[in-house]
Formats: structure tokens, sequence, C-alpha cells
């Protein structure tokens, strides 16, 4: 069994900068031993770079690295004790899947008898054992990348890094590899930091998620700590499809106010010493927390609105309104038949809600 409460990886003050350019600034993060940690953010944010630091593919600029209580900072990736997955599959074209299951362990000098076992064991794992004499042309890509993660698995490592493994497949052979790896995961219960852009990946595989953005995290928490209480606008607009309705008004105490269009937020969770605070204020509502119909009349706060747009989805429906004169979006059930023009009641348990600063952006 795994002792989670020991740390697996540790990033302490980690800088980089390339020539004038920062790309991360005094980062700091500790991973526990068989944690799924997900870095999430927008291209550029530096989630790249630090995977590849923690590889040791870049060198940094300041700070120290940890894998397993030692200290890597200035250790050859090979020396850290890590499996690596590309974002391309980076296989040897010429070798059969066997052959590039094995090379790296060939090269370490392992016993035959050895590198056979860890081979058969990773292709059973990822059921690839038909594919082994064949060469990665004659792969799809969604074998391809089973292969390249086998590559990494044979290496019998604490610590998993992958880097956007996914994203050059097609949405339904990521649908499908995505449960694999967390199956591989339950499986192993190895340490696994994993980089990606795709918030559904995220949100499905991590214990947390580092949310970065221009090489600061964020917010590093569970998926549904996010998801539900985002520490400022940039995590609560990146979380979430649809995005969250931002709406501009006025806190004044428990109230906020927007467009002439008054809601009662006393259930609404504030930050210790904010419950009475009066400033310009942004209201942060899930489209699937808003409640249609006669169900709006059930929560604190309801208003009445009208559908401009329909956008059915299938196993539900997508419309925007209006709350005063700001656009508002909510997800509702496919059986309900709405039109553009049809006047609605909507509403929301403000307790479900987020209120941000409108200047500092941070959570109230």
């Amino acid at each position: 069994m795994i002792d989670n409460t020991k740390t697996s990886v540790s990033i302490r003050n980690l800088s980089l900068s390339f020539g004038s350019v920062q790309v991360l600034q005094e980062m700091n993060l500790d991973v526990k031993y068989g944690e799924f940690i997900v870095l999430l953010g927008p291209s550029g944010c530096g989630k790249s770079t630090l995977l590849n630091c923690i590889a040791g593919l870049l060198d940094v600029t300041g700070g120290q690295i940890y894998i397993s209580g030692k200290n890597v900072t200035w250790e050859e990736p090979k020396d850290r004790g890590i499996g690596m997955v590309f974002q391309s599959y980076a296989l040897y074209p010429q070798m059969t899947v066997r052959k590039n299951l094995s090379f790296g362990l060939r090269v370490a000098g392992l016993p035959r008898e050895e590198i056979d076992k860890r081979v058969k064991r990773a292709s059973e794992m990822l059921q690839i054992e038909p594919l082994l004499d064949r060469k990665p042309a004659n792969l799809s890509g969604g074998q391809r990348q089973r292969v390249a993660i086998g590559r990494a698995l044979v290496r019998d490592v604490d610590v998993f890094l992958f880097d956007e493994p996914l994203s050059n497949l097609d949405a339904k052979l990521r649908a499908d590899l995505r449960v694999e790896i967390k199956r591989l995961h339950q499986r192993l219960e190895n340490t696994m930091i994993y980089v990606t852009h795709d918030q559904i990946e995220a949100m499905t595989l991590a214990d947390r998620i580092a949310i970065m953005r221009d090489g600061i995290i964020q917010q590093l928490d569970t998926p549904h700590e996010i998801y539900n209480r985002p520490v400022n606008l940039f995590v609560a607009g990146f979380i979430g499809s649809p995005a969250m309705n931002f709406i501009k008004g006025d806190l004044k105490s428990r109230t906020f106010v927007a467009d002439g269009v008054t809601l009662p937020i006393d259930h609404y969770a504030f930050q210790p010493g904010n419950e009475a605070l009066n400033a310009n204020a942004i209201l942060g509502v899930r489209p699937e927390h808003v409640l249609v119909g006669e169900a709006a009349n059930a929560v604190p706060v309801n208003f009445e609105s009208e559908i401009e747009i329909v956008e059915p989805m299938g196993s539900d429906t997508i419309a925007w309104a209006r709350i005063g004169t700001q656009e508002f979006t909510f997800r509702a059930d496919a059986e309900l038949n709405l039109e553009p023009g049809q006047k609605i009641r909507l509403g929301f348990d403000p307790a479900r809600a987020s209120v941000f600063d409108a200047a500092s952006g941070e959570r109230i």
C-alpha cells in the first residue's frame, strides 16, 4: 500500500528564464506518493516547461527539485527514476513494438529474462500483446500511444511524467485512453504528473489539479474544490463548459445589484472578513447550476428573462438569456421545450455561486 502522506516529488522555489523572459517564477509544489497531479493551463502558461524541468530536459535558473527525497536538480534524466511519455510517440520506426519497449532496458544492460518479464507485464497491462512483432508504421495512433506508455512502464520507476499524451488522438480514442490511464494508475499506485490543456482530462484523471498561468500556479486543489470554489476569475473562467456566467455589478453587504436587478445572496459562503463588504464585484454562476421554470421558485435568487438563443446538445440544451443587459447562459433538460423569444423564470442557489472582486479578480 502506498504511503501518500509522504512526498514523492518536491519543487522548491523553482525558476526558469530564457534570456530576459521568465517562464517559471519561484514555483513550489509537493506531490505525494501515489498521487495523480495534473498541470492544467492555456498554451504558454509553463506547464510543459515545468514537466521538462522535473524530467531533467531543461536546466533550471534557480531552486531545487527532489524526487523520493533525493535532490536531482542537476542529475541526468536517466538517473532521476522517472518514466516519461511525450506528446509525440517518439518510437523507433525501424524497430518492432517489442524492441521499442525493451530498448532502454537493453541499453541499461538488464538480463534477458528480466527484460522479457517487464515487456510481458507492460504489454498485458496495455493490451498490446498481439502488436509486439509489428512496427510503428503498422499501428494506429491509439496503438502507438499505448506503446509509448508501455516504454515508460517497463522502466519500473516510481514517478511517471505525461506531456499531453492524448492531444494527437481523435475524441473517441482520447476518451478510451483516458480511462486506460486512470485504470493503470489505480493498478500501479505510482506517482503520476500529467500535463494537459484539456479540462475534461484534468477533471476526470486528477487527484489534484494545478491550474497555471504565466508560470505561476493559480490554484492547487481537488477537481471538486476547483470547480465549486475557484480562487479567482481566471480559474473560474478556465474550468467549465459552457463557461461560467460573469455578471458585473455591485456588492452591498449581502446583496448583489446588477443593471437594476437586485439579487439577495445571504446563503453565499463569503471568505472570512468579507461578509459586510461593499465593492464593485462580479457574480459567477455556472450554467448547470441554473434552475428553470417552476423549479426556479424554490431557490433564493430567481428572476424572469427572455430566451435569445437555443442550442440543442442531444442530452441537454444550452440557452442564452439575460440579467438586465448582461448575457446569461443556462443548461436545461433536453425534454424541456425552449424557444427564442420565450419568457422564462430562472434561478440559482447563491450557495453554489462565486463572487469576485472586480479590481483584483480574487474570490470574495
